[in-house]
């Protein structure tokens, strides 16, 4: 039997908190190579240095990051950097797969995008969501995701995400947000609000849609050296349409759907690069019994940085 596949995964905004990544960025060369070069790029593109603020003494990682001129770029930083760091060490994908945000590093892993393409996107879609959009938030919500035909719910938000069988997000205005956190409360349901700015996945943020389009024109797309599944269309792609990085901001997440994509081909080794594991915790519920598939994970908001990345380099040499 041949060795499972490599699927390398990238999750989007609300994943982010200060000093992710830290432990790396101390210890591991080519992952603060990386990290400098592109808080370069940014600072070049918007005059704000990412890592001045990401390693602040002065910012605990449980404090609010939600900033999006720093946060956006600051996902895409973390989960390329990361990549690199994996391939250095011969960890290498043969899939790249991108939630909301994290489509932007699979495609630049995926080759389809150039690493100076990709982040000048971020820090341009970040700037227009600030310039144009209202201030939003989202709700992750563990609960089955029916209950958003409830008029608490579907009145005051979008669905923006279904994430396993037991948990999805809506996206909403800000002055709608605690309305719902009442109408989650009353029926005693577990649920927590992102750190994000606006509304993504929701029609809250389609004043930016013409202007980013229209910056998107100017984006050199490539053929893919790497199959890149997305989350949008729950498909694999070799090739990105023209408005690909704008609807995977604008259209809901389906992240069950690719998986279950995925593994009608099975199994995989599904390897979690953004900042929270986040993706990986959703495969834990969303997963089959039957699937032979496993998942791995390298940062958390919990530390052991290193010593995830060095427990995945050594199984790969195995």
């Amino acid at each position: 039997m041949s060795a499972p596949k490599t699927v390398f995964m990238f999750s989007g905004q609300g994943s982010q908190y200060f000093q992710m990544g830290q432990e790396l960025f101390a210890h591991d060369r080519v992952f603060r190579y990386w990290m400098t070069r592109l808080d370069d790029m940014v600072h070049d593109l918007s005059g704000q240095s990412v890592l001045a603020a990401l390693y602040s003494p002065k910012h605990r990682k449980s404090d609010a990051f939600e900033r999006t001129l720093l946060t956006h770029p600051a996902i895409f930083m973390v989960e390329y950097s990361l990549a690199q760091a994996l391939i250095h060490e011969n960890v290498l994908p043969d899939l790249t797969l991108g939630a909301s945000l994290g489509s932007f590093a699979a495609a630049t892993v995926a080759g389809l995008l150039d690493v100076e393409d990709a982040l000048r996107a971020v820090v341009r879609q970040a700037a227009l969501l600030e310039e144009c959009c209202e201030p939003g938030g989202m709700i992750a919500a563990l609960a089955d995701p029916a209950l958003y035909a409830e008029e608490f719910l579907c009145q005051r938000s979008e669905l923006a995400a279904v994430n396993f069988a037991a948990h999805f997000v809506v996206s909403s205005q800000r002055s709608q947000l605690a309305e719902i956190e009442a109408g989650l409360n009353e029926r005693k349901l577990t649920y927590q609000r992102l750190p994000v700015a606006f509304a993504f996945h929701s029609r809250w943020i389609d004043e930016a849609r013409a202007p980013f389009v229209a910056f998107l024109r100017s984006m050199r797309h490539k053929r893919g050296t790497l199959p890149m599944v997305c989350c949008d269309r729950a498909a694999v792609l070799d090739a990105v349409p023209d408005d690909y990085f704008w609807s995977i901001a604008r259209n809901a997440i389906r992240f069950p759907a690719a998986i279950a994509r995925l593994e009608e081909q099975g199994p995989y080794r599904y390897i979690d690069l953004g900042p929270a594991g986040t993706l990986a915790t959703f495969m834990k519920y969303g997963l089959l019994g039957a699937s032979r598939s496993t998942t791995h994970v390298v940062l958390t908001p919990f530390g052991l940085d290193q010593r995830n990345m060095a427990a995945l380099c050594a199984a790969w040499r195995h």
